[in-house]
């Protein structure tokens, strides 16, 4: 499955030091990561609110990337508002093991400042 997840800085220079193979961990007060289903929603996060937020670095970006079908199955998609706000909520401590399931690179698509 094709999988998004809008970032900011931080979170960018972090996967590129990954080598854009794993997303970094959860801080303490993010107790779940949220990759979304499709790139329209991922391109509102990053640049309606990620350009707004300090931590941020008041930058936005879209991430793509394909997780296995098997794995991703184990976790519910919940739709958040709009019929296409599609997310899937993967709690903080599955997400080495996200990692290990990701098929591809992560792949920065858009940015947005």
């Amino acid at each position: 499955m094709i999988l998004y997840r809008p970032i900011g800085e931080a979170e960018r220079v972090l996967i590129e030091k990954s080598g854009y193979t794993k997303f970094p961990p959860r801080l303490l007060e993010q107790p779940i990561f949220y990759p979304v289903l499709n790139e329209q929603y991922a391109e509102e996060i990053a640049s309606r609110w990620n350009v707004k937020d300090e931590r941020s670095g008041y930058r936005g970006y879209v991430t793509r990337f394909e997780i296995d079908d098997t794995f991703i199955s184990n976790y519910q998609i919940h739709t958040v508002g709009a019929p296409y706000h599609q997310e899937f909520w993967i709690p903080a401590e599955d997400l080495e093991n996200f990692n290990h399931h990701l098929c591809t690179k992560i792949e920065v698509i858009k940015e947005f400042s």
